[in-house]
């Protein structure tokens, strides 16, 4: 009978978990045709922001990487104005615009991925959030965006990151380079055969460092400042719940400026750990001869930067840069929520 008893207790226990499976198996559904177009949508969205922003900045972007990795031996451009100048003269119109091919082929889908990153990570933040105790109708809070950014940043980052690399050095390239990348697909191919695979992520570290402050603080303070426009209404700025495409332009500005600074100088290490190795750099990096720092590390590019051409070496570039970001990300963000709106996309971070 004792066995019996066990007997029938398992069986019920297995008529139970299996029914248990079955109503599992009918609640999870594959994803309708409306969800994949949305997100479809959304990474359209995406990408056309990044396309039309950089480009819009594509000469400041070239300048501002110029000034990063330039040989202190053998200053060429010295400032904003000149450093344009210098280009223009040197190279004509389309030198103000080299490597913003491969920019564009690059940030199109980073930026496609960014923002949807971002809207995934803050639905999952925010429900992880509302499952303690007290939190159930919790909203975004600048810290919890701040954690989506960083996420979006990262995934975004290390999707794209060859692409940033060939990009840097074909930007930084002149007519006067003794070997010349042709384009993404040969940049790519010269990389992989002279310095291996592990080259196209030279100073992906501090890259990973720096998208952590720059893309959270830019998701961070563009939504917040939003939001905050939006229940306070100052100034009189916001009409029916909806800010003025000059106000979100304000918000993006404030929001790029914000990221940029805290970022900089780990924008400057990446890229001058993006140029060691490269046999055949321009002599804005070579100095005409004269050898350009080695780095082991990012520890000891910062080290010998700062030992070299002093703490100001970190924020090389920062002027260009700053005109570049403050419209740049401004254009980012409104481009996006403008291409949403026209594709009919409904936002999906609050929901």
């Amino acid at each position: 009978m004792a066995s019996e008893d066990v007997v029938g207790k398992t069986s019920a226990t297995i008529a139970n978990l299996a029914e248990e499976a079955k109503i599992a198996s009918e609640g999870v559904k594959a994803p309708s045709r409306h969800a994949l177009l949305s997100i479809c949508k959304s990474l359209v969205a995406g990408g056309v922001a990044g396309g039309v922003s950089r480009t819009a900045v594509a000469p400041l972007e070239r300048l501002k990487i110029l000034l990063q990795v330039q040989n202190h031996h053998a200053i060429k451009y010295n400032g904003t104005i000149q450093g344009l100048k210098y280009i223009w003269r040197t190279e004509g119109f389309r030198g103000l615009f080299k490597g913003n091919g491969t920019n564009c082929a690059r940030i199109v889908p980073n930026s496609a991925v960014k923002f949807f990153s971002y809207e995934e990570a803050s639905k999952g933040i925010l429900w992880l959030y509302r499952q303690q105790p007290g939190n159930e109708d919790a909203e975004l809070t600048p810290l919890l965006r701040l954690g989506a950014g960083a996420c979006a940043g990262i995934i975004a980052m290390s999707a794209t990151y060859p692409m940033d690399l060939v990009r840097g050095r074909i930007t930084v390239q002149t007519d006067k380079s003794s070997s010349q990348y042709r384009g993404i697909a040969h940049a790519l191919r010269t990389v992989l055969r002279e310095e291996g695979p592990r080259a196209l992520y030279k100073g992906w570290l501090p890259s990973v460092i720096g998208v952590v402050p720059y893309v959270g603080l830019n998701f961070a303070v563009y939504e917040s400042l939003k939001d905050w426009l939006v229940k306070t209404r100052p100034f009189g700025l916001v009409e029916d719940t909806e800010l003025s495409v000059t106000t979100k332009l304000a918000c993006g500005a404030a929001a790029g400026t914000v990221g940029q600074t805290v970022a900089y100088p780990l924008d400057v290490i990446r890229r001058r750990m993006q140029m060691v190795g490269w046999k055949h750099a321009g002599s804005v990096v070579t100095a005409d001869g004269k050898s350009a720092l080695e780095y082991t590390g990012m520890v000891d590019a910062f080290r010998k930067t700062v030992r070299y051409e002093g703490f100001g070496a970190l924020y090389k570039g920062l002027v260009p840069n700053s005109v570049k970001v403050v419209p740049s990300i401004a254009i980012a963000f409104v481009s996006y929520e403008v291409v949403k709106d026209l594709l009919g996309v409904e936002m999906r971070i609050s929901d």
